[in-house]
């Protein structure tokens, strides 16, 4: 990540824990790059709970930033809903 993008995304956190989910999509992107990047190993699977766990360490509204993810192509969902994984 770019310096730029790096101190952006850092502004969005206060003490580890994100302040607001922004809402100008390419500020979102940035932090969705981020949350993949730390949280998330490629080629791993997720089942939701653990998706979630991760999420919830970050921010309470972890449906909310998983629905993005996959929304955004950071993360992809099987088909039954069962598995998430890095999409690369």
């Amino acid at each position: 990540m770019s310096e730029s993008g790096a101190h952006a995304v850092s502004a969005l956190f206060s003490q580890g824990r994100l302040t607001v989910i922004p809402r100008r999509a390419a500020r979102r992107e940035q932090l969705l790059r981020h949350l993949t990047e730390t949280l998330f190993q490629p080629g791993q699977d997720y089942h939701e709970r653990e998706v979630n766990e991760a999420l919830r360490t970050v921010h309470d509204d972890c449906a909310a930033l998983r629905r993005y993810l996959v929304e955004g192509g950071w993360l992809e969902r099987t088909a039954d809903g069962t598995a998430y994984r890095v999409r690369g």
